[in-house]
């Protein structure tokens, strides 16, 4: 007789806890581009991870931005350009994957900043009551992986609040600012997450993403990262080991000089382990497999030769699985190029090689 299986959360639970579990968890994220195409291909829901059977993650966020005026500034059949509630203009294009232009940036300076700073006080406005007391008590019932997402760190300060030429220049020039706006962007979080967790409510990891590196190299050096960036880093795990919540790293490009240091502050699992830019997901499991799980590692400009992809996938995926500690997924994101045939070979081949027999 086959035993039922088990839950994403039971899953989950066991990766991190570096133990084997009935397969490994498959956790992957495509465009929404990608997610038309599929409908257009067939598939009968925007929800993929129904469609194909795969582990759920439900993420969960809470507005830690300086609220300023929202607006739609211009539409057209290419592209929407809008403005932030962190003031940043920026275009998306339509049907399309990846991240915005960024056009404009309110906070540009430490008196903008100042001015900015002021409106970022704690409320119960900018927690999402309706979603959680609509949905959490389901998404428990389902045996669902709850992430409770924080949005601070140098990527989301440079991309997404004050530019990035400005923000390396002053990594430099004046790194107690920068630390300044990943902190409070930090205290603010935690001091709504605080407000969440004493309402009943209860999540099983916190996640943020923090791009530290690029193809080949890091965006600053590891002395400037435990000076200006770290600090924040470890208050944020302290935070969440204290509360029982495991904590997740998503830090794009090559960080391989600062993994001992996201395992030191207490990172427990590091996503994407990006192979473009220099990160060898087999090397890291031989290095740090005892001490940190991983999420990701499969190459995804693969996906482009689907059939080696399906030769890395059988030579990246029964390595890591080995004693848990592992959870499928490229190395960034499932990108419009993607069919449906394509990505159902992709979850029928990571099913098979991530079962534990």
């Amino acid at each position: 007789m086959t035993s039922e299986p088990m839950s994403t959360y039971e899953r989950m639970r066991r990766m991190y806890a570096h133990q084997e579990a009935d397969r490994v968890p498959i956790v992957e994220y495509p465009w929404g581009s990608t997610i038309e195409r599929w409908q257009r291909e067939g598939m009968p829901t925007a929800d993929f991870t129904q469609h194909f059977s795969l582990d759920r993650v439900v993420a969960v966020s809470v507005d830690n931005s300086p609220r300023y005026p929202q607006a739609v500034l211009e539409e057209t059949d290419a592209y929407t350009v809008t403005r932030s509630s962190f003031g940043v203009t920026m275009r998306n294009w339509r049907h399309s994957g990846g991240v915005p232009e960024f056009l404009d940036f309110t906070i540009v300076d430490r008196d903008s900043w100042a001015e900015a700073k002021a409106r970022m006080t704690p409320s119960d406005d900018r927690i999402p009551w309706d979603r959680l007391k609509r949905d959490h008590a389901r998404w428990r019932a389902e045996g669902a992986w709850l992430a409770a997402n924080l949005w601070f760190g140098f990527d989301v300060t440079h991309s997404w609040v004050v530019g990035t030429e400005r923000v390396l220049l002053a990594l430099a020039d004046d790194p107690e600012w920068v630390a300044d706006i990943v902190q409070t962007m930090l205290d603010l979080n935690l001091a709504l997450w605080d407000r969440v967790l004493d309402a009943g409510y209860t999540f099983d990891e916190i996640h943020w993403p923090d791009d530290l590196g690029y193809k080949g190299t890091q965006f600053m050096s590891p002395r400037m990262y435990r000076q200006i960036i770290m600090p924040a880093h470890r208050e944020a795990a302290d935070w969440a080991h204290a509360r029982g919540m495991k904590v997740r790293l998503h830090s794009c490009g090559n960080v391989n000089p600062l993994v001992p240091t996201f395992i030191e502050l207490g990172v427990d699992m590091l996503n994407p382990l990006e192979v473009k830019a220099g990160m060898d997901p087999l090397a890291l499991k031989a290095t740090y497999g005892g001490r940190l799980a991983f999420h990701g590692g499969l190459n995804a400009v693969l996906y482009e030769r689907p059939q080696e992809m399906w030769d890395e996938m059988r030579c990246v995926i029964p390595a890591m699985r080995e004693g848990g500690g592992y959870v499928i997924a490229s190395d960034h994101s499932v990108p419009d190029s993607v069919s449906l045939a394509e990505f159902t070979q992709f979850v029928r081949l990571a099913k098979e090689l991530g079962r534990y027999d």
